[in-house]
């Protein structure tokens, strides 16, 4: 008796692949697996998958033919080569309409390549970033897929069905827009993540060295933020991590070497930035900042040589708690309005309809940066579609004048006692920039005049003129092409 044709199939069984395929299965649908070491699909067959409706296949061939049509490939291989060659082997399987997707964090120029190499052969290509980790995978991640528009109809009943969930029961699934777009965005949200991180262990180390505080004490404040305004996937775990003791009664957290780890996605959203124009300060710090904790012998020696300041004690504890709370809630509004900046500039740039207040949406449930805080960007976006920037939404307006003064505070302090908040101040930084009708880049422009003979506007005269001045009497009339690095 030959086997149900499965609704899709994935290729990959590490953790995340067995984990959605699982998922699938969990929801009603028919899944077929295969990994290029055998091995692993027979043991996952028989043991995670025994009993339910997943399908096991040794050859790409027999795996294909086990689809029903339009047969549905999810890729859940290592970013980069992998999966160009799993997509070069799968392809002369296929036919016309079939549907090839990348559920793994692969740069979203790859996916702009794959999708046009796939859809000249007849077939469609999704590239989807799969957000909330293991545990996500298995219970419900959230998901933002791109790529050919003819292929949403035929994966959105699978991926709204096994996506996370909002309390209102919304998906956090919708289709993103066309070729790279879904791993776009993607990438913007592992940057942001970068960004919620460093300015959580920005909040830790000022606690914990300008404040005193002990795990216990730090872990009853995340505790309360986690029921507020700062209530995120993020504080909760940061909660329990601090107050997480090992079986000799330890805190694990301060038994953790201080140099960070980073995957690359984080440095691709500041490399976009430069790309585009576009002032990510906030997640350009967060970056740097692993890469600072990652010199870790070179920072050993330089303790011993470079002095600070004289460490002084802050007076109320309580105050300067509730002024970190605010600090780090302004921090991270302008943290997603970068974000959202960068993402409205690479619309342009490829010609994607993005929905952002869909994107907040997705962005809610399932993944690592979800939080209730981002109901109110959904709203934003909802209610002006032409929102340039979200610190001009009423609510953010209002959010960060309210905090401002206490944002203000607890750099102050930073830099009195020496205590590094990168991210936070690169914020705080962007946002006096932000408000500035009026910036130095004046003097820049007459030092590139200058030095260079790079032309400069007037404020007296129309955008688009451009004029040189010879500085020195012997640089004469002639100009270099004017142009924006």
């Amino acid at each position: 008796m030959s086997k149900e044709k499965a609704n899709i199939g994935v290729v990959g069984l590490a953790v995340m692949g067995e984990n959605l395929i699982l998922n699938m299965e969990s929801k009603g649908f028919t899944v077929a697996c295969y990994n290029r070491t055998t091995s692993k699909v027979d043991d996952f067959v028989a043991g995670r998958a025994k009993g339910k409706n997943i399908q096991g296949y040794h050859t790409i061939e027999d795996f294909v033919a086990g689809l029903a049509r339009p047969r549905k490939v999810m890729l859940m291989v290592k970013a980069g080569a992998p999966v160009d060659a799993f997509i070069e082997q799968i392809i002369p399987f296929l036919e016309q309409g079939d549907i090839i997707i990348d559920g793994g964090n692969s740069h979203f120029p790859d996916t702009i390549r794959r999708a046009a190499l796939v859809e000249s052969k007849g077939m469609l290509y999704i590239g989807t970033g799969v957000s909330g980790g293991e545990e996500g995978a298995l219970l419900g991640p959230s998901i933002m897929p791109g790529g050919s528009n003819a292929a949403w109809e035929h994966v959105k009943p699978i991926f709204q069905k096994i996506s996370a969930h909002t309390d209102a029961g919304e998906p956090c699934c919708e289709w993103v827009g066309e070729n790279g777009a879904g791993h776009f965005v993607k990438m913007v949200h592992n940057g942001i993540e970068y960004g919620d991180m460093q300015m959580i262990c920005e909040t830790y180390q000022m606690m914990s060295q300008g404040l005193g505080m002990s795990n216990e004490e730090m872990t009853e404040v995340f505790a309360k933020w986690n029921t507020g305004k700062l209530d995120s996937y993020l504080i909760e775990i940061t909660r329990d991590i601090l107050g997480y003791k090992d079986e000799d009664g330890q805190a694990t957290v301060d038994l953790i070497l201080d140099t960070a780890g980073q995957k690359g996605t984080g440095k691709w959203t500041a490399i976009a930035a430069l790309d585009e124009g576009m002032p990510l300060t906030l997640i350009g710090e967060a970056v740097f900042a692993r890469a600072l904790s990652a010199i870790k012998e070179e920072r050993r020696e330089a303790s011993k040589i470079l002095i600070g300041p004289e460490r002084s004690s802050i007076a109320d504890k309580a105050a300067f708690i509730d002024d970190l709370e605010d600090a780090l809630y302004a921090s991270k509004i302008v943290s997603y309005a970068q974000g959202y900046q960068l993402m409205r500039s690479a619309a342009v740039s490829y010609g994607w309809n993005l929905n952002y207040g869909g994107i907040a949406l997705m962005w809610r449930g399932g993944c690592i940066i979800r939080s209730a805080f981002l109901g109110k960007i959904k709203e934003a976006f909802d209610a002006n579609h032409e929102l340039t920037n979200l610190l001009l939404d009423p609510f953010f307006t209002e959010a960060v004048t309210k905090a401002q003064a206490a944002w203000r505070r607890v750099i102050t302090k930073a830099i009195e006692l020496g205590v590094p908040m990168p991210a936070m101040g690169a914020a705080l930084a962007f946002y006096d920039g932000y408000r500035s009708e009026r910036l130095p880049a004046n003097l820049l422009q007459a030092q590139r005049d200058y030095f260079g003979a790079h032309t400069y506007e007037r404020v007296d005269k129309p955008r688009g003129e451009w004029f040189h001045t010879n500085w020195t009497g012997r640089g004469g009339n002639t100009s270099a092409t004017t142009y924006d690095v």
